[in-house]
This record gives structure tokens, sequence and C-alpha cells, in this order.
């Protein structure tokens, strides 16, 4: 109990999920993770009625998307002049990566720490 309380006081822990011990906790967790994946994700039933293996994918789908974000955000300055973009924009699509990845990389803190609440919550009747 005391690492879901430690959890819960996280500001990283997403403001959209209830605190676990809550009513309905596991629901708002998994109505979150799924809106962090692409909209096809909704219809596979395997991941919507696991939260935990929903929460490993999302971590997943979230740590391609940063490595996505940083390749766009290193090689802009190379590519972007061969396609005709000048200095500003090159400039303004670097802020935006940058942005994004610290999006990114707080969304993916709060995806850890509901995943961590998911898996204790699972695992905690077969440990007593």
């Amino acid at each position: 109990m005391s690492q879901t309380t430690l959890t819960t006081l996280s500001p990283d822990w997403p403001c959209q999920v209830k605190s676990p011990g809550n009513p309905d906790w596991e629901r708002t967790a998994t109505r979150w993770l799924r809106d962090l994946l692409p909209a096809r994700y909704a219809g596979y039933s395997t991941l919507t009625r696991h939260p935990a293996l929903l929460a490993r994918h999302a971590q997943l789908q979230l740590q391609y998307e940063m490595r996505a974000v940083q390749v766009a955000m290193t090689t802009s300055r190379a590519e972007l002049p061969t396609m005709g973009m000048v200095e500003a924009v090159i400039e303004n699509t670097i802020r935006l990566y940058a942005v994004e990845l610290e999006q990114l990389s707080r969304l993916a803190r709060g995806v850890r720490l509901v995943t961590e609440a998911l898996v204790a919550t699972t695992t905690s009747p077969r440990r007593r």
C-alpha cells in the first residue's frame, strides 16, 4: 500500500486517472491509457480487458514516439533545407519537436506510475 500511496503523491501522476484504491480508478486508468494509443487499438479487446497489458503497450508506443521525435529533431537541420524550408521554419520546427519531446517524456513518466500501480493491484491477491 505504501508504494501505491507514493505513486499517487507524485506530480507525474496523470490528473485524468483516479488514485488507486478509489472506486473506478482502473477504469479511469484504462481510458487514459487507451487515449494515448492510436485509435485503431481501441478495437483490441485483449488490451482493453487487461489494463496492465494496455499500460505496457502504451509504454512501448511512447518510447517509439519519443525516438521518432528525437530523429526528426536531430535531422531537421540537414534534411529540411533540401525540402526548401527556410531557416525560420527549421528553427520553429526544432522548437516544436523539443516541446513535443518534453510532453512525451511527461506522459511516459505518468504511464510508468500507472503501470506500477496496475501491476501492484493485479499481483497483490496472488501474494496473499
